[in-house]
């Protein structure tokens, strides 16, 4: 994995999806990285707003 090709968040699967130029893809599931990481409703809108907006920072 060592260059990223592109990285963009999947609606479909609840999922920001990293593909690099080796054809490897790495997929995080946004719902259980919140469930593990947000304690309130706070961080739980900010860790949503990286998605949308920033997706290679939530990442």
């Amino acid at each position: 994995m060592e260059r990223l090709l592109s990285f963009e968040f999947n609606m479909d699967t609840a999922c920001v999806e990293l593909k690099f130029v080796d054809g490897s893809m790495i997929s995080i599931d946004t719902i259980a990285v919140e469930n593990e990481v947000a304690d309130n409703m706070y961080q739980r809108s900010e860790l949503d707003w990286l998605i949308y907006n920033k997706p290679l920072e939530y990442a």
